[in-house]
């Protein structure tokens, strides 16, 4: 993504600036006052996933969002440091550097597991997972799908192709229909920018091929982070089920379900899931009324 050409159509740009905290170059988005809302967006996302969220919670806290390293805007200082357990590493550096101490740690999809493998890094504030991906592929797809994503990461010509393969319009339609959720044309106009931007993409393989949740998961009961997982009845890409599942075995975890919901329910219902991030603040005793 080339920030010069792609600032002008970016949500929050406004709000946009760039750190360097080894080894990456980070882009980072940060307005408000108040409690810290670390946000992390899913794998193939980044910041423009809150572009209708960000602005609400930062009426009502100081909201930092970003994007993960070697997608959206965020530069790959290494690309050896993609994985669950790195990333979380490297962020609680960025933390630090910064002076942010997260009071809730929202993370979708992937991001959600990210956010587990962080909070204990940084004072074990609590999290908010969407559509949380606190699960592994089964059967031949557990090991297929990860060595694929690295014989690809490691192709320079397939980024490229990928690019050009999922960058159009009516396939990137297809691709955001899979997830159950519906997008007004602008958020698809995005994903479309990001699925056309060979930068991106390698980005995201790399990430995937280095994805290991493996030990996150097989610790899920010794997780003491209070943890609330949203899920939108209409996800299509990760089950309800996977996060009734995790809540079983976590002991401060809870559930709680949206009708109608798909993958992308904080892009789809902005206001509805604002509300329930801003009542799950450690300290918050009024309702935040939201338009």
């Amino acid at each position: 993504m080339d920030w010069a050409r792609d600032r002008e159509i970016w949500p929050n740009a406004t709000h946009s600036r760039f750190v360097d905290v080894k080894p990456h170059r980070w882009h980072v988005q940060e307005a408000g006052t108040g409690p810290t809302v670390f946000l992390l967006h899913g794998a193939g996302g980044a910041t423009q996933s809150w572009r209708t969220l960000f602005p609400i919670l930062m009426q009502h806290a100081h909201v930092v969002a970003l994007d993960l390293p070697g997608q959206g805007f965020t530069r790959m200082g290494t690309r050896q440091r993609c994985g669950l357990g790195p990333m979380a590493e490297d962020l609680a550096r960025l933390c630090d550097h910064e002076g942010w101490q997260p009071d809730l740690i929202v993370g979708h999809s992937a991001g959600a597991a990210l956010a587990l493998q962080l909070s204990p890094q940084i004072g074990n504030p609590p999290v908010i997972g969407l559509n949380a991906a606190l699960s592994k592929f089964d059967g031949m797809a557990g090991w297929l799908f990860p060595l694929m994503a690295k014989m690809m990461a490691l192709n320079p010509m397939i980024p490229p192709l990928l690019a050009r393969l999922a960058g159009g319009e009516e396939r990137t339609r297809e691709l955001l229909e899979t997830t159950g959720s519906t997008l007004d044309p602008v958020g698809v106009a995005l994903y479309r920018r990001l699925m056309s931007d060979k930068g991106h993409i390698d980005g995201t393989l790399t990430m995937m091929s280095q994805w290991n949740i493996d030990p996150l998961l097989a610790r899920l009961a010794e997780i003491d982070t209070p943890t609330t997982l949203l899920v939108g009845t209409q996800d299509g890409t990760v089950p309800a089920d996977v996060s009734h599942s995790a809540a079983r075995l976590m002991p401060q975890a809870t559930v709680k379900a949206f009708e109608g919901l798909g993958h992308l329910m904080h892009e789809e219902d902005a206001a509805l899931i604002a509300t329930e991030i801003l009542a799950q603040i450690p300290g918050q005793t009024r309702a935040v009324a939201l338009s």
